[in-house]
């Protein structure tokens, strides 16, 4: 098993790489101790191809002096697919050290909607049904940090990519079949978008979903979030280690003007408000105090929303139902829950299902149901499609 823990061995493994058509990759990584993922192993396969044999190799990133450079300047080159499965934890890990999104980009998970495999298909099961390989999952939940690592521990790493290459060029060959690359391609350009993976401090309110739409509320919980962020990415702790959720949003409806009142919320920990963090949390309020709520927190007026009838829902779900199974698609990928409630009222601006290659599958056909002109009836015990014909009289 090769190991590249040396700048010289990873000068040589980049050169043998260089002329792969595609890049099977996968990293081991762990964040419950850390604000940052700590990247413990890096793991890359390449393809045989004439005249250069496949590469298969694990990158150790907490190697004495190693620079990870040149690894990411290869994540740029335009001529070499990178192949991952579920990739956004991976892509946030290279975009956050070495500020590359890669380029271009194949996500298994994505086009096992596509191909049939049903919602979020995990890389077991791609390996079981395409690869016909069992996985050993055994060294799944381990210390990856941990120096030396076993010769298990290795195996279950480097399997993570060697069957990927599989998967990818049945996939690949599949989508070139169908005419289905566009919709792979559609849905993965949304995962190089440089906005999902910046930890912008002024935008943590967000992840706390508030549901009020209190403009003083939005005001103290987006400062509050904001100064726990800063905190957290300064110390490269955990968020809940600096303050939990449920205390910054109780500290938020309830703001306390004491450190005394502090120490008297229930999810605030003893102590707390004499600490450090304590006085920097009762500034952060105090200058929150008169700060407008954040951009895009309070929606503007907008028109009520009818609500959809529960029996329009259920045949838009049924037809939804029937048409990803015919054409083999997972039916998230087509239209969500909202989609289904928009069209469930001929509420159509925004509604993705009526745009492209989900309206072709779906989107159109919803809209004929609506109008009447198609119809989901019973046929030898199972629900179809039937298309109605017009009324010319």
């Amino acid at each position: 098993m090769r190991i590249v823990d040396s700048n010289e061995g990873l000068a040589a493994l980049i050169a043998e790489l260089s002329g792969a058509p595609y890049l099977a990759l996968d990293t081991e990584f762990l964040r419950d101790q850390t604000y940052y993922p700590k990247l413990c192993l890096i793991q890359v396969a390449s393809p045989e191809t004439p005249g250069h044999p496949s590469v298969e190799a694990i990158i150790d990133p907490l190697a004495p002096g190693i620079d990870l450079a040149p690894f990411y300047e290869l994540m740029k080159r335009p001529d070499i697919v990178k192949v991952l499965h579920a990739a956004r934890q991976d892509i946030e890990i290279f975009y956050l050290q070495g500020g590359v999104l890669p380029h271009p980009l194949f996500d298994s998970q994505i086009a096992a909607m596509v191909c049939g495999f049903g919602d979020a298909a995990s890389y077991e099961t791609l390996s079981r049904r395409i690869a016909h390989v069992e996985i050993d999952k055994s060294a799944r939940f381990t210390d990856w940090s941990h120096r030396p690592l076993s010769k298990r521990q290795l195996e279950y790493a480097l399997a993570d990519v060697t069957h990927l290459r599989v998967i990818y060029e049945w996939m690949k060959a599949k989508l070139e079949k169908t005419g289905r690359e566009s919709w792979v391609a559609e849905e993965v350009s949304a995962l190089q978008d440089p906005a999902l993976y910046k930890l912008d401090p002024e935008l943590a309110w967000k992840r706390l979903k508030p549901r009020s739409s209190s403009k003083r509320f939005l005001a103290v919980l987006a400062g509050i979030a904001a100064w726990r962020e800063r905190e957290a990415q300064a110390r490269d702790i955990p968020r809940g280690r600096v303050l939990k959720d449920e205390a910054i949003t109780e500290i938020a409806a309830h703001p306390p003007e004491t450190g005394e009142a502090l120490e008297r919320i229930r999810a605030v920990p003893k102590g707390f408000a004499n600490s450090k963090l304590g006085k920097g949390l009762m500034e952060a309020l105090a200058a929150a105090a008169d700060a407008p709520a954040p951009e895009g927190s309070v929606a503007p007026p907008q028109r009520r929303r009818r609500e959809p009838s529960p029996a329009a829902i259920d045949l838009l779900k049924t037809l939804l139902r029937l048409r990803a199974e015919a054409a083999g698609v997972a039916p998230r990928l087509i239209a969500n829950a909202d989609d289904i409630e928009k069209l469930a009222v001929e509420d159509d601006e925004g509604v993705a299902a009526l745009r492209g290659w989900r309206a072709e599958v779906f989107g159109n056909d919803a809209k004929l149901l609506r109008k009447g002109d198609l119809a989901i009836a019973l046929e030898n015990g199972d629900a179809v499609v039937v298309e109605l014909e017009g009324d010319d009289a």
